[in-house]
Protein backbone atom coordinates (compact mmCIF):
# COMPACT_ATOMS: atom_id res chain seq x y z
CA UNK A 1 0.00 0.00 0.00
CA UNK A 2 1.23 3.41 -1.05
CA UNK A 3 0.13 6.42 1.64
CA UNK A 4 2.51 8.74 -1.15
CA UNK A 5 1.04 7.41 -3.99
CA UNK A 6 3.19 7.10 -7.11
CA UNK A 7 0.27 7.80 -9.60
CA UNK A 8 -0.57 11.10 -7.91
CA UNK A 9 2.67 12.05 -8.07
CA UNK A 10 2.40 11.58 -11.64
CA UNK A 11 -0.23 13.55 -12.23
CA UNK A 12 1.00 15.98 -10.15
CA UNK A 13 4.34 16.43 -11.24
CA UNK A 14 3.28 19.66 -14.10
CA UNK A 15 2.04 22.00 -10.44
CA UNK A 16 3.98 25.36 -10.02
CA UNK A 17 5.47 25.94 -7.57
CA UNK A 18 3.31 28.58 -6.11
CA UNK A 19 0.29 25.92 -6.19
CA UNK A 20 2.69 23.16 -4.57
CA UNK A 21 3.80 25.41 -1.70
CA UNK A 22 0.07 25.97 -1.37
CA UNK A 23 -0.89 22.61 -0.77
CA UNK A 24 2.28 22.22 1.47
CA UNK A 25 0.78 25.18 3.37
CA UNK A 26 -2.51 23.33 3.92
CA UNK A 27 -1.03 19.99 4.80
CA UNK A 28 0.75 21.89 7.60
CA UNK A 29 -2.01 24.12 8.86
CA UNK A 30 -4.02 20.79 8.95
CA UNK A 31 -1.18 18.69 10.97
CA UNK A 32 -0.41 21.28 13.47
CA UNK A 33 -3.97 23.40 13.65
CA UNK A 34 -6.72 20.10 12.51
CA UNK A 35 -8.56 20.16 15.92
CA UNK A 36 -8.01 24.44 16.63
CA UNK A 37 -10.00 25.23 13.37
CA UNK A 38 -12.08 21.47 12.79
CA UNK A 39 -14.96 23.85 12.08
CA UNK A 40 -13.56 25.50 9.32
CA UNK A 41 -12.14 22.46 7.77
CA UNK A 42 -15.48 20.29 8.05
CA UNK A 43 -17.43 22.92 6.39
CA UNK A 44 -14.77 23.67 3.99
CA UNK A 45 -14.68 19.87 3.07
CA UNK A 46 -18.39 19.57 3.14
CA UNK A 47 -19.21 22.50 0.97
CA UNK A 48 -16.19 21.37 -1.40
CA UNK A 49 -17.48 18.12 -1.72
CA UNK A 50 -20.88 18.99 -2.46
CA UNK A 51 -19.91 21.16 -4.92
CA UNK A 52 -18.18 18.11 -6.70
CA UNK A 53 -21.44 16.02 -6.52
CA UNK A 54 -23.25 18.72 -7.76
CA UNK A 55 -21.55 19.18 -10.96
CA UNK A 56 -21.56 15.58 -11.92
CA UNK A 57 -25.46 15.52 -10.82
CA UNK A 58 -26.06 18.47 -12.55
CA UNK A 59 -24.09 16.90 -15.60
CA UNK A 60 -25.94 13.25 -15.59
CA UNK A 61 -29.43 15.44 -14.97
CA UNK A 62 -28.56 17.55 -17.88
CA UNK A 63 -29.37 20.78 -16.04
CA UNK A 64 -27.46 23.91 -15.32
CA UNK A 65 -24.14 22.45 -13.96
CA UNK A 66 -23.03 25.73 -12.11
CA UNK A 67 -26.93 26.45 -10.16
CA UNK A 68 -26.97 22.93 -9.44
CA UNK A 69 -23.26 22.65 -7.63
CA UNK A 70 -24.04 26.30 -6.28
CA UNK A 71 -27.04 25.88 -4.97
CA UNK A 72 -25.80 22.30 -3.31
CA UNK A 73 -22.45 23.67 -1.68
CA UNK A 74 -24.49 26.45 -0.11
CA UNK A 75 -26.87 24.27 1.07
CA UNK A 76 -24.57 21.56 2.80
CA UNK A 77 -22.30 24.40 4.08
CA UNK A 78 -25.08 25.79 5.76
CA UNK A 79 -25.41 22.40 7.43
CA UNK A 80 -21.68 21.38 7.85
CA UNK A 81 -21.71 21.69 11.33
CA UNK A 82 -24.99 20.02 12.15
CA UNK A 83 -23.86 17.03 10.31
CA UNK A 84 -20.28 16.85 11.61
CA UNK A 85 -20.74 13.62 13.38
CA UNK A 86 -22.38 12.10 10.52
CA UNK A 87 -19.43 13.30 8.45
CA UNK A 88 -17.28 11.33 11.26
CA UNK A 89 -19.35 8.12 11.49
CA UNK A 90 -18.87 8.02 7.88
CA UNK A 91 -14.97 8.82 7.98
CA UNK A 92 -14.23 6.85 11.05
CA UNK A 93 -15.96 3.94 9.21
CA UNK A 94 -14.49 3.54 5.80
CA UNK A 95 -11.20 3.72 7.79
CA UNK A 96 -11.77 0.65 9.81
CA UNK A 97 -13.02 -0.89 6.88
CA UNK A 98 -9.97 -0.04 4.85
CA UNK A 99 -7.99 -0.86 7.49
CA UNK A 100 -9.87 -4.06 7.83
CA UNK A 101 -9.83 -4.94 4.13
CA UNK A 102 -5.83 -4.39 4.15
CA UNK A 103 -5.62 -6.87 7.56
CA UNK A 104 -8.00 -9.51 6.34
CA UNK A 105 -8.67 -9.41 3.09
CA UNK A 106 -10.81 -12.48 2.32
CA UNK A 107 -13.04 -11.56 5.37
CA UNK A 108 -16.95 -11.65 4.92
CA UNK A 109 -18.25 -9.31 7.13
CA UNK A 110 -16.54 -5.60 7.11
CA UNK A 111 -19.81 -4.24 7.92
CA UNK A 112 -19.49 -4.82 11.37
CA UNK A 113 -15.75 -2.89 11.33
CA UNK A 114 -17.47 -0.02 9.46
CA UNK A 115 -20.10 0.26 11.80
CA UNK A 116 -17.47 0.11 14.60
CA UNK A 117 -15.02 2.35 13.30
CA UNK A 118 -17.89 5.13 12.79
CA UNK A 119 -19.32 4.32 16.26
CA UNK A 120 -15.62 4.88 17.34
CA UNK A 121 -15.29 8.11 15.62
CA UNK A 122 -18.37 9.60 17.04
CA UNK A 123 -17.78 8.67 20.41
CA UNK A 124 -14.40 9.70 20.07
CA UNK A 125 -15.00 12.76 18.00
CA UNK A 126 -12.51 14.86 19.54
CA UNK A 127 -9.95 12.37 19.05
CA UNK A 128 -10.71 11.05 15.35
CA UNK A 129 -11.01 14.73 14.55
CA UNK A 130 -7.22 15.22 15.57
CA UNK A 131 -6.22 11.86 13.91
CA UNK A 132 -7.91 12.18 10.34
CA UNK A 133 -6.65 16.35 9.97
CA UNK A 134 -3.12 15.19 11.37
CA UNK A 135 -3.60 12.26 8.51
CA UNK A 136 -4.36 14.10 5.64
CA UNK A 137 -1.97 16.83 6.56
CA UNK A 138 1.08 14.26 6.25
CA UNK A 139 0.01 13.12 3.19
CA UNK A 140 -0.28 16.71 1.55
CA UNK A 141 3.42 17.34 3.09
CA UNK A 142 4.44 13.91 1.73
CA UNK A 143 3.25 14.51 -1.48
CA UNK A 144 4.28 17.96 -1.97
CA UNK A 145 7.69 17.03 -0.08
CA UNK A 146 8.58 14.73 -2.68
CA UNK A 147 7.66 16.82 -5.52
CA UNK A 148 9.77 20.21 -4.02
CA UNK A 149 12.86 17.33 -4.28
CA UNK A 150 11.89 16.30 -6.95
CA UNK A 151 11.62 19.95 -8.94
CA UNK A 152 15.38 20.12 -7.25
CA UNK A 153 16.59 17.37 -9.16
CA UNK A 154 17.48 15.30 -5.77
CA UNK A 155 15.27 12.26 -6.45
CA UNK A 156 12.86 11.06 -9.51
CA UNK A 157 9.44 11.50 -7.19
CA UNK A 158 7.78 8.34 -8.89
CA UNK A 159 10.78 6.04 -8.12
CA UNK A 160 11.49 7.29 -4.53
CA UNK A 161 7.76 6.53 -3.57
CA UNK A 162 7.89 3.26 -5.08
CA UNK A 163 11.30 2.27 -3.66
CA UNK A 164 10.68 3.73 -0.50
CA UNK A 165 6.88 2.24 0.57
CA UNK A 166 7.65 1.01 3.60
CA UNK A 167 9.73 3.89 5.45
CA UNK A 168 7.22 6.29 3.82
CA UNK A 169 4.57 4.16 5.57
CA UNK A 170 5.55 4.31 8.79
CA UNK A 171 7.11 7.60 8.52
CA UNK A 172 3.42 8.91 7.84
CA UNK A 173 1.98 6.58 10.84
CA UNK A 174 4.79 8.28 13.54
CA UNK A 175 4.04 12.16 11.73
CA UNK A 176 -0.08 11.38 12.37
CA UNK A 177 0.50 10.26 16.02
CA UNK A 178 3.11 13.66 16.29
CA UNK A 179 0.22 15.52 14.49
CA UNK A 180 -2.37 14.29 17.64
CA UNK A 181 -0.02 15.69 20.46
CA UNK A 182 0.89 18.82 18.39
CA UNK A 183 -2.92 19.60 17.98
CA UNK A 184 -3.75 18.74 21.49
CA UNK A 185 -1.29 21.23 22.84
CA UNK A 186 -2.72 24.18 20.10
CA UNK A 187 -6.56 23.19 20.57
CA UNK A 188 -6.04 24.07 23.96
CA UNK A 189 -7.61 27.48 23.60
CA UNK A 190 -10.53 25.83 21.59
CA UNK A 191 -10.86 22.98 24.19
CA UNK A 192 -14.40 21.28 24.25
CA UNK A 193 -15.76 24.14 22.51
CA UNK A 194 -14.62 26.71 24.97
CA UNK A 195 -14.55 29.46 22.55
CA UNK A 196 -18.29 29.01 21.59
CA UNK A 197 -18.81 28.72 25.37
CA UNK A 198 -17.57 31.91 25.90
CA UNK A 199 -19.40 33.56 23.09
CA UNK A 200 -22.70 32.09 24.57
CA UNK A 201 -21.90 33.61 27.76
CA UNK A 202 -21.23 37.13 26.36
CA UNK A 203 -24.54 37.09 24.22
CA UNK A 204 -26.39 35.77 27.43
CA UNK A 205 -24.40 38.93 29.21
CA UNK A 206 -25.27 41.09 26.86
CA UNK A 207 -29.09 40.19 26.57
CA UNK A 208 -29.27 40.20 30.49
CA UNK A 209 -28.22 43.78 30.27
CA UNK A 210 -30.65 44.19 27.26
CA UNK A 211 -33.25 42.98 29.40
CA UNK A 212 -32.43 44.77 32.47
CA UNK A 213 -32.42 48.16 30.58
CA UNK A 214 -35.97 47.09 29.30
CA UNK A 215 -37.36 46.15 33.01
CA UNK A 216 -35.80 49.85 34.44
CA UNK A 217 -37.68 51.94 31.82
CA UNK A 218 -40.91 49.80 32.37
CA UNK A 219 -40.56 50.39 36.36
CA UNK A 220 -39.89 54.58 36.06
CA UNK A 221 -42.75 54.49 33.34
CA UNK A 222 -45.01 52.63 35.85
CA UNK A 223 -43.87 54.61 38.51
CA UNK A 224 -44.25 58.22 36.74
CA UNK A 225 -47.89 56.97 35.97
CA UNK A 226 -48.35 55.89 39.63
CA UNK A 227 -47.32 59.54 40.97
Amino acid sequence: MYLINPDVLADAKGLSVGATAFFLLVGITLWGFGWRWHRFWVVFAVTLAAGLWGISAGRAAGTQVLAVSVLVALAAGMLALEIAKITAFVTGGTAAWLAAQAVMPEAAELWSAFLCGGLIGVVLYRLWTMLATAFVGVLLIGHTGVLFLDMLGSVNAVEFAQKNAAAINTWAAVASLVGVLVQSWTGKAADAGGDDEGEEKKEKKADGKAWASVAGVWKKATGAFAK
